[in-house]
């Protein structure tokens, strides 16, 4: 049975490296959602003369059926298998792409702690191109990784080992923050010592309320300069 894990206060003292996901961990996975469950089907049915009850079931059973590779995540992959132009819809509502409280000051304290930052993403690079010029949280981070530079995405386990080459990290003094439980899973099977869950990805839907890792309601909890306060 799943339960929220209680941890002790990060030992800050014993972490050098911090990786981060993207979406869902540092920014609001309501845009993600909108725009693949809303937005998409919407335009997918308008363009191909689709009812847009049947587009969106269509597109979640796609959805679940690439879960987990990179195709699921792969811009490139969904403009052509849907012939749309996949990056200039993502465009026209990047408004909605939102930063989670306190995820800048909690960057800005591991810069000034001397943490080395690294965002760890399995988004395409066009989506991480466009998010990090609407949010300007690029200069926070050491080193950016997207997991199709690497051609395996977070939930294999190969891709810990391709990382591990490319960004030479301890696992015994790092920490991963990531909403995806398969993610968190391969991490943990690699070896990484400290593992976070936030518990509400996307701000407009509820909490999680069970995990079977440690996990956080929001980045006050876990400020380098501050007791973590992790979510019971």
């Amino acid at each position: 049975m799943s339960f929220l894990k209680s941890i002790p206060p990060i030992p800050w003292t014993e972490v050098d490296t911090v990786l981060l996901d993207m979406d869902g961990t540092l920014l609001d996975l309501h845009y993600d959602n909108y725009f693949w469950l809303e937005y998409l089907p919407e335009q997918w049915a308008q363009a191909h003369g689709i009812e847009i009850t049947t587009a969106r079931q269509r597109l979640i059973e796609r959805y679940a059926e690439l879960q987990g590779t990179l195709d699921w995540y792969c811009l490139d992959y969904w403009s052509r298998s849907l012939e749309l132009d996949i990056v200039a819809l993502k465009q026209e509502v990047q408004d909605r792409i939102k930063v989670h409280p306190g995820v800048v000051e909690f960057l800005e304290q591991l810069n000034e702690a001397g943490k080395r930052a690294v965002l760890v993403t399995n988004a395409h690079p066009q989506s991480l191109q466009l998010k990090m010029e609407r949010t300007q949280l690029a200069s926070y981070f050491d080193r950016t990784v997207s997991s199709h530079t690497i051609g395996v995405a977070k939930e294999n386990g190969r891709f810990w080992t391709q990382f591990q080459e490319l960004e030479s990290f301890n696992r015994d003094r790092t920490l991963l923050i990531d909403d995806s439980l398969e993610v968190l899973k391969s991490a943990a099977t690699y070896g990484i010592q400290y593992l976070l869950l936030p518990l509400q990805p996307d701000s407009r839907k509820e909490a999680r309320r069970e995990s079977s890792f440690p996990s956080l309601l929001g980045f006050d909890e876990i400020m380098p300069v501050q007791r973590s306060r992790i979510a019971r």
